[in-house]
Protein backbone atom coordinates (compact mmCIF):
# COMPACT_ATOMS: atom_id res chain seq x y z
CA UNK A 1 0.00 0.00 0.00
CA UNK A 2 1.20 3.50 -0.78
CA UNK A 3 2.42 5.41 2.26
CA UNK A 4 0.27 8.34 1.12
CA UNK A 5 -2.92 6.63 2.28
CA UNK A 6 -1.96 7.06 5.94
CA UNK A 7 -3.41 10.28 7.28
CA UNK A 8 -2.53 9.41 10.87
CA UNK A 9 0.66 7.89 12.30
CA UNK A 10 0.96 6.55 15.83
CA UNK A 11 4.41 6.30 17.37
CA UNK A 12 5.53 4.16 20.27
CA UNK A 13 7.70 6.16 22.68
CA UNK A 14 10.40 4.00 24.29
CA UNK A 15 12.79 2.60 21.70
CA UNK A 16 11.04 4.42 18.86
CA UNK A 17 11.14 8.16 19.56
CA UNK A 18 13.57 8.11 22.48
CA UNK A 19 16.21 5.80 23.91
CA UNK A 20 15.10 5.34 27.52
CA UNK A 21 17.55 2.61 28.53
CA UNK A 22 19.35 4.32 31.45
CA UNK A 23 16.20 5.56 33.17
CA UNK A 24 14.16 2.39 32.72
CA UNK A 25 16.86 -0.14 33.58
CA UNK A 26 17.98 1.76 36.69
CA UNK A 27 14.35 1.97 37.83
CA UNK A 28 13.89 -1.78 37.30
CA UNK A 29 17.11 -2.49 39.20
CA UNK A 30 15.86 -0.36 42.08
CA UNK A 31 12.58 -2.29 42.17
CA UNK A 32 14.31 -5.68 42.05
CA UNK A 33 16.64 -4.70 44.89
CA UNK A 34 13.55 -4.21 47.06
CA UNK A 35 13.02 -7.95 46.58
CA UNK A 36 16.69 -8.68 47.36
CA UNK A 37 17.41 -9.45 43.72
CA UNK A 38 20.76 -8.06 42.58
CA UNK A 39 21.44 -7.31 38.93
CA UNK A 40 25.05 -6.52 38.03
CA UNK A 41 24.56 -5.38 34.44
CA UNK A 42 21.85 -3.00 33.31
CA UNK A 43 22.09 -4.62 29.87
CA UNK A 44 20.31 -7.67 31.30
CA UNK A 45 17.27 -5.49 31.97
CA UNK A 46 16.83 -4.28 28.36
CA UNK A 47 13.89 -6.71 27.80
CA UNK A 48 11.87 -4.51 30.18
CA UNK A 49 11.94 -1.70 27.62
CA UNK A 50 8.65 -1.65 25.72
CA UNK A 51 6.29 -4.26 27.21
CA UNK A 52 3.94 -3.49 30.12
CA UNK A 53 6.01 -3.53 33.33
CA UNK A 54 3.74 -5.81 35.33
CA UNK A 55 3.93 -8.47 32.61
CA UNK A 56 7.71 -8.18 32.47
CA UNK A 57 8.21 -8.68 36.21
CA UNK A 58 5.98 -11.76 35.98
CA UNK A 59 7.59 -13.11 32.80
CA UNK A 60 11.25 -12.50 33.62
CA UNK A 61 11.32 -13.00 37.39
CA UNK A 62 8.30 -15.25 37.97
CA UNK A 63 6.63 -12.70 40.24
CA UNK A 64 3.03 -13.27 41.28
CA UNK A 65 0.60 -10.60 40.10
CA UNK A 66 0.63 -8.98 43.57
CA UNK A 67 4.44 -8.99 43.65
CA UNK A 68 4.57 -7.54 40.16
CA UNK A 69 2.20 -4.71 41.07
CA UNK A 70 4.33 -3.93 44.12
CA UNK A 71 7.43 -3.97 41.93
CA UNK A 72 5.77 -1.51 39.54
CA UNK A 73 5.13 0.83 42.49
CA UNK A 74 8.82 0.63 43.47
CA UNK A 75 9.82 1.20 39.86
CA UNK A 76 7.73 4.37 39.68
CA UNK A 77 9.09 5.57 43.03
CA UNK A 78 12.54 5.76 41.45
CA UNK A 79 11.46 6.60 37.90
CA UNK A 80 9.50 9.74 38.70
CA UNK A 81 12.42 11.18 40.69
CA UNK A 82 15.50 9.94 38.84
CA UNK A 83 14.64 8.03 35.69
CA UNK A 84 12.08 10.12 33.85
CA UNK A 85 14.50 12.25 31.86
CA UNK A 86 17.47 9.83 31.92
CA UNK A 87 16.62 9.41 28.29
CA UNK A 88 17.46 10.91 24.88
CA UNK A 89 15.72 11.52 21.57
CA UNK A 90 17.09 9.49 18.67
CA UNK A 91 19.00 11.62 16.18
CA UNK A 92 16.81 12.58 13.22
CA UNK A 93 13.46 12.08 14.95
CA UNK A 94 12.56 15.80 15.42
CA UNK A 95 13.31 16.59 11.78
CA UNK A 96 11.20 13.66 10.58
CA UNK A 97 8.28 14.66 12.82
CA UNK A 98 8.53 18.26 11.60
CA UNK A 99 8.33 17.20 7.95
CA UNK A 100 5.42 14.82 8.57
CA UNK A 101 3.54 17.59 10.37
CA UNK A 102 4.28 20.04 7.56
CA UNK A 103 2.74 17.55 5.14
CA UNK A 104 -0.48 17.52 7.14
CA UNK A 105 -0.12 14.07 8.71
CA UNK A 106 -1.75 13.77 12.15
CA UNK A 107 0.70 12.36 14.69
CA UNK A 108 0.08 10.77 18.08
CA UNK A 109 2.04 8.84 20.70
CA UNK A 110 0.73 5.42 21.75
CA UNK A 111 2.79 3.95 24.58
CA UNK A 112 2.45 1.43 27.41
CA UNK A 113 4.12 3.99 29.68
CA UNK A 114 1.65 5.88 31.91
CA UNK A 115 0.26 8.89 30.06
CA UNK A 116 1.38 11.30 32.79
CA UNK A 117 5.03 10.23 32.36
CA UNK A 118 4.84 10.12 28.56
CA UNK A 119 3.46 13.66 28.40
CA UNK A 120 6.28 14.96 30.61
CA UNK A 121 8.94 13.27 28.47
CA UNK A 122 7.45 14.55 25.19
CA UNK A 123 7.23 18.06 26.64
CA UNK A 124 10.75 17.93 28.14
CA UNK A 125 12.34 17.04 24.81
CA UNK A 126 10.39 19.65 22.84
CA UNK A 127 8.33 17.18 20.83
CA UNK A 128 4.86 18.09 22.06
CA UNK A 129 4.18 20.52 19.21
CA UNK A 130 4.18 17.60 16.76
CA UNK A 131 1.63 15.39 18.50
CA UNK A 132 -2.15 15.81 18.52
CA UNK A 133 -2.49 13.25 21.34
CA UNK A 134 -0.22 11.45 23.79
CA UNK A 135 -1.94 8.26 24.94
CA UNK A 136 -0.52 5.77 27.42
CA UNK A 137 -1.60 3.51 30.24
CA UNK A 138 -3.27 4.61 33.46
CA UNK A 139 -1.48 4.75 36.81
CA UNK A 140 -3.84 2.09 38.17
CA UNK A 141 -2.28 -0.27 35.57
CA UNK A 142 -5.42 -0.33 33.44
CA UNK A 143 -5.13 0.18 29.67
CA UNK A 144 -1.59 -1.23 29.73
CA UNK A 145 -2.21 -3.64 26.85
CA UNK A 146 -0.88 -2.06 23.65
CA UNK A 147 -3.97 -2.91 21.64
CA UNK A 148 -6.09 -1.01 24.18
CA UNK A 149 -3.72 1.97 24.07
CA UNK A 150 -3.88 2.08 20.28
CA UNK A 151 -7.67 1.72 20.27
CA UNK A 152 -8.01 4.61 22.72
CA UNK A 153 -5.65 6.78 20.66
CA UNK A 154 -7.67 6.15 17.49
CA UNK A 155 -10.86 6.98 19.39
CA UNK A 156 -9.39 10.22 20.74
CA UNK A 157 -8.31 11.21 17.24
CA UNK A 158 -11.59 10.16 15.63
CA UNK A 159 -9.52 8.22 13.15
CA UNK A 160 -10.34 5.26 10.93
CA UNK A 161 -7.76 2.53 11.56
CA UNK A 162 -7.55 1.76 7.83
CA UNK A 163 -5.96 5.18 7.28
CA UNK A 164 -3.59 4.92 10.26
CA UNK A 165 -0.11 3.44 10.69
CA UNK A 166 1.64 2.23 13.87
CA UNK A 167 5.41 2.60 14.34
CA UNK A 168 7.17 0.63 17.07
CA UNK A 169 10.20 -1.41 18.08
CA UNK A 170 8.61 -4.38 19.90
CA UNK A 171 6.18 -7.13 18.95
CA UNK A 172 3.56 -5.62 21.28
CA UNK A 173 3.37 -2.60 18.95
CA UNK A 174 2.91 -4.75 15.87
CA UNK A 175 0.40 -7.13 17.46
CA UNK A 176 -1.52 -4.19 18.96
CA UNK A 177 -1.77 -2.62 15.51
CA UNK A 178 -2.99 -5.85 13.96
CA UNK A 179 -5.69 -6.22 16.62
CA UNK A 180 -6.91 -2.77 15.57
CA UNK A 181 -6.80 -3.64 11.85
CA UNK A 182 -3.88 -1.25 11.32
CA UNK A 183 -0.74 -1.54 9.24
CA UNK A 184 2.59 -1.21 11.03
CA UNK A 185 6.28 -0.51 10.59
CA UNK A 186 8.83 -2.05 12.93
CA UNK A 187 12.11 -0.30 13.77
CA UNK A 188 15.37 -2.09 14.55
CA UNK A 189 17.22 0.79 16.20
CA UNK A 190 15.19 0.22 19.38
CA UNK A 191 14.98 -2.93 21.47
CA UNK A 192 13.26 -5.54 19.30
CA UNK A 193 15.12 -7.63 16.74
CA UNK A 194 14.24 -8.46 13.14
CA UNK A 195 12.85 -11.90 13.98
CA UNK A 196 10.62 -10.52 16.73
CA UNK A 197 9.15 -7.85 14.49
CA UNK A 198 8.80 -9.91 11.34
CA UNK A 199 7.21 -12.84 13.17
CA UNK A 200 4.76 -10.43 14.81
CA UNK A 201 3.69 -9.34 11.33
CA UNK A 202 5.30 -5.93 10.72
CA UNK A 203 4.41 -4.74 7.23
CA UNK A 204 7.78 -3.08 6.79
CA UNK A 205 10.93 -2.92 8.89
CA UNK A 206 13.29 0.08 9.16
CA UNK A 207 16.82 -0.50 10.38
CA UNK A 208 17.64 3.13 11.22
CA UNK A 209 15.88 6.46 11.74
CA UNK A 210 16.90 7.59 8.21
CA UNK A 211 15.41 4.34 6.87
CA UNK A 212 12.16 5.10 8.71
CA UNK A 213 12.14 8.65 7.36
CA UNK A 214 12.64 7.26 3.86
CA UNK A 215 9.62 4.99 4.27
CA UNK A 216 7.36 7.63 5.78
CA UNK A 217 8.42 10.54 3.61
CA UNK A 218 8.95 8.59 0.39
CA UNK A 219 12.36 10.15 -0.12
CA UNK A 220 13.80 7.22 -2.09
Amino acid sequence: RSIDIYKTILFDLDGTLTDPKPGITKSVRYALEKFNIRVESLDKLEPFIGPPLKDSFMDFYSFSEDQALTAVDYYREYFKKEGLFDNQVYIGIPEMLEELTARGVTLAVATSKPTVFAEKIIEHFGLSLYFREVVGSNLDNSRSDKAEVISHALSQLGCDSSAALMIGDRRHDIIGAEKNSMDSVGVLYGYGGYDELSQAGAGRIAETVPDLAEILLCTD
